[in-house]
């Protein structure tokens, strides 16, 4: 299966699950290229973007996994190629 660049980012509004948000991202950390995080003060949520580089299979995968936390939202973006 062919590698696919792509973009996830995570807002993450229930504060009590950044360990484990964490947790996941080293669990994956072999596809991710680049993160950037911003803690929004004023909003009480943490915003992450993330470059992705792996197989469809792990991306979703990554979201998968972070999609079934409650308190936080997840979306991505895959290359066509």
């Amino acid at each position: 299966m062919e590698n696919r660049i792509g973009v996830v980012g995570i807002i993450i509004e229930d504060l009590t699950f950044i360990a484990e948000v964490n947790e996941i991202l080293h669990q994956y950390g072999e596809i991710i290229v680049g993160r950037m995080g911003i803690p929004y003060k004023e909003k009480k949520v943490n915003v992450i973007s993330l470059i992705v580089d792996g197989t469809t299979d792990e991306i979703g995968a990554l979201t998968g996994k972070l999609g079934k936390l409650k308190g936080l939202s997840v979306k991505s973006a895959l290359s066509k190629k």
